[in-house]
């Protein structure tokens, strides 16, 4: 196996969608501190002031206390304000059980947050003239098919960047852990069927903004990845930000990615998660140095050293209301907000009376965390390297912004640790429930070997399940790899390779027999249906 394998339910939510409040609880663990460096300027001091001299000295105390309480590995966090950087600070280590500290410059994943990245470079092309952000896809790349002809025919760059395809969040499969190229993937995407009408919902999909970045690459003439390079990285000086996880080998400082799941009580590194095939929906790497650039490049209103990279007017359409994305908000970490929407590529919410642009991104090992105030000329930027058992990343950022819009001070992060222990013990409640409800006295209905075999999906391609050592194992297509425990009938119950036993996380895997009694079908929980085409031999 290439990696740590991972719970099917890993599987399907490995970029994580938009932090529109904070109630992404489903995200990390931090741990002890180590102090970086403080980037202030004359500029910052000045502006500064007292009170905001009071929150940062504040930061320096808060922040430790939350690594330690969430039992993670490092964090690094980065405060823009009136075009200065006058916050950036490391805290933990890169590697735990290694010295390195993290600092300003060291690099991590950011997994979502490389969305907005992808729509500012339509916008830039729209700026150029060439291709307007109405543009219908088919238009870019004539051979993109949908699921539904008419859809296929009217589905625009616009929808494809603001989360209303109607396709809703699934089909991570095709990539995660897949051989399949960036285009590939797309092709595949064809078989997956809408789960809503087209434009009547928000469903988060990460192969919707892989389909975008590929058809602004085809307008360019360029790859998605030079795209970055040479409109957005090298205009705004991010010298230490690139769009793979095969740039990081040669980069002196970078974080190590962590899981802490399970039966886990410290982080664990694991390898860095290769997602070059969807990368316009998630593969930019970057530090708190560079990312303090791209947000002062959005709050100056797309200008950045004297030039106008991005017009003002394009900016103010990438980033205004196109989708609803959570209609009902109950966040008690998240006061004051009244409304969640999505633009393009991020977040857009209010919170304490004004527009905040906002979006979080994960990918194993890794978490990030952005806000941005345009009225107060405020960004906020908080890097991560444990995934897990964690909410903090969010919850820290969230009182940031508190502090700086004069909202009340809370303590988030325990606010944040004691929904989410709540969460956890709900969910172990459940499963209880469900072990204890299920058949008494069943067995499978042939022998573990029969059900071994080669499966096949049209849009996912083969699974195959082995049989060793008395145990079924699962593994799909390539990267990803589980083992079965039975629940009943011909049901199990999917978890990681590593696990001593199932829980909240494990997946439903249901076998299909003909009147026979042969195997024909196996339905994986939150991935779909593949059909036998041979047996194991």
């Amino acid at each position: 196996m290439s990696r740590l394998a991972l719970p099917l339910r890993r599987l399907t939510a490995s970029l994580a969608a938009p932090a529109l409040g904070c109630a992404a609880l489903a995200c990390l663990a931090l741990a002890t501190p180590f102090a970086s460096s403080v980037a202030q300027g004359t500029k910052g001091r000045a502006a500064a002031g007292p009170d905001t001299r009071a929150i940062l000295q504040e930061l320096d105390r808060y922040i430790p206390k939350a690594l330690a309480e969430w039992n993670g590995a490092g964090v690094a966090v980065g405060i823009v304000k009136d075009d200065s950087l006058i916050y950036a600070k490391g805290f933990g280590v890169r590697a735990v059980g290694k010295p390195d500290a993290v600092d300003d410059r060291t690099v991590f994943a950011i997994g979502s947050n490389s969305k907005f990245f992808t729509a500012v470079a339509a916008g830039m092309l729209a700026d150029d003239g060439k291709l307007s952000l109405d543009d219908k896809v088919t238009k870019h790349l004539p051979w993109f098919q949908l699921y539904d002809p008419w859809v296929t025919r009217e589905f625009t760059l616009r929808d494809a960047m603001s989360h209303r395809s109607g396709l809703g969040r699934r089909g991570d499969g095709l990539w995660y852990g897949t051989p399949y190229s960036r285009d590939e993937i797309i092709r595949r995407v064809r078989y997956l069927a809408p789960n809503t009408s087209f434009r009547t919902e928000f469903g988060y999909q990460n192969i919707m903004f892989l389909t975008a970045g590929q058809a602004l690459a085809a307008a360019a003439g360029t790859s998605w990845d030079d795209l970055m390079r040479d409109r957005i990285f090298q205009p705004l000086g991010m010298t230490s930000s690139n769009t793979s996880v095969r740039s990081l080998a040669a980069m002196p400082n970078v974080a190590t990615p962590h899981d802490l799941t399970g039966t886990m009580t410290r982080p664990t590194a694991i390898p860095y998660l290769d997602i070059d095939n969807v990368a316009p929906a998630g593969s930019i790497n970057s530090n708190v140095q560079d990312m303090a650039r791209w947000m002062r490049f959005v709050l100056a209103d797309g200008s950045f050293g004297g030039k106008q990279l991005l017009k003002r007017e394009t900016l103010l359409d990438i980033t205004s209301p196109h989708t609803i994305a959570q209609r009902v908000v109950a966040d008690t970490a998240v006061p004051s907000t009244h409304f969640n929407l999505y633009a393009l590529g991020i977040g857009v919410s209010d919170l304490h009376g004004v527009k905040v642009l906002r979006h979080t991104g994960g990918i194993d090992g890794m978490l990030s965390y952005v806000a941005m105030v345009p009225e107060r000329k405020l960004g906020i930027v908080v890097l991560t390297n444990v995934t897990g058992r964690n909410a903090m990343y969010a919850a820290l950022g969230t009182r940031i912004l508190t502090s700086f819009l004069g909202g009340p001070t809370r303590d988030n992060s325990a606010l944040a640790l004691a929904e989410f222990t709540k969460a956890e013990q709900a969910a172990a409640e459940r499963f209880r429930t469900r072990m204890a409800q299920r058949p008494a006295n069943t067995s499978p209905s042939r022998a573990l070997g029969d059900y071994a075999g080669t499966f096949r999906s049209e849009m996912y391609g083969d699974l195959t399940v082995t049989l060793e050592n008395g145990v079924l194992m699962v593994r799909y297509p390539r990267a990803v790899e589980f083992k079965l425990w039975h629940f009943a009938y011909d049901t199990f119950l999917g978890t990681s390779a590593t696990e001593t036993a199932p829980g909240p996380d494990a997946a439903a895997v249901r076998f299909s027999l003909d009147p026979m009694g042969v195997v024909t079908k196996v339905d994986v929980q939150e991935i779909g249906e593949f059909t036998r085409v041979r047996a194991a031999r």
